[in-house]
């Protein structure tokens, strides 16, 4: 009896010392950092999948009258692969329901061709013709030709949860997405991969170039 005592009382002096071992590890200072660097904060965790979960909901009080239909101004006359000045301003601000029509993206612009050059350079990015506020960001998560052929075949350029920047994009209830500056952009057409952003081009084909200042973008040269 007293061996088996004496036993057990050994096993628990064991663990006991490992428990304390392995706790002595985890806070060593070289370690923890570690663990930090690859373990981020829950609340940047959360921060982070909610910025590709989507959408982000808006009122109708965007799209009220402004001095320019629901802009504060017309679209700039600077716009690039070639888009239309006239049909983008009554698109994006004289307009609540209708599109530029299905395939005016790859049949009448430079766009397509703009990003199969350019895609080893990266995402586009798609700012809006009356702001110049970054709106899109496309392809992320899949290639430009996935990209570009989701697109061709619903007819307008098609974007996912992850590639909107919900800093400036809203979707209305019944769907309509459009800009905080009162650009109509598209409507929101998910599918069984979730949510798809229909966006017509004329919406998003600003050079993200400001009053005052220059922009990477040169819309002649796109």
């Amino acid at each position: 009896m007293t061996t088996k005592v004496a036993f057990i009382g050994l096993l628990v002096s064991l663990c006991v010392i490992t428990v304390q071992s392995f706790i002595g590890f985890l806070l060593r200072p070289s370690v923890f950092r570690r663990a930090m660097a690859t373990s981020p904060p829950s609340s940047a965790l959360c921060m982070e999948q909610a910025a590709v979960s989507g959408p982000v909901m808006g009122t109708e009080s965007i799209m009220s009258k402004k001095d320019h239909g629901t802009c504060t101004r017309p679209v700039s006359e600077n716009l690039r692969w070639g888009v239309d000045v006239k049909t983008a301003d009554r698109i994006c601000c004289f307009n609540r329901h209708y599109a530029e029509y299905s395939s005016y993206f790859w049949r009448k612009t430079k766009f397509v061709e703009y990003c199969q050059e350019n895609a080893s350079k990266g995402p586009v990015k798609f700012f809006d013709p009356v702001s110049q506020k970054l709106l899109f960001t496309a392809p992320i998560g899949r290639t430009m030709d996935q990209f570009i052929a989701e697109s061709k075949s619903h007819g307008w350029p098609s974007f996912r949860d992850a590639e909107v920047n919900w800093d400036q994009v809203r979707v209305l209830p019944d769907g309509e997405t459009v800009s905080l500056a009162g650009t109509h952009l598209g409507h929101n057409l998910p599918d069984s991969k979730g949510n798809r952003y229909c966006i017509n081009l004329v919406s998003v084909a600003g050079t993200g170039e400001t009053e005052g200042e220059s922009s990477n973008v040169q819309a002649s040269e796109e």
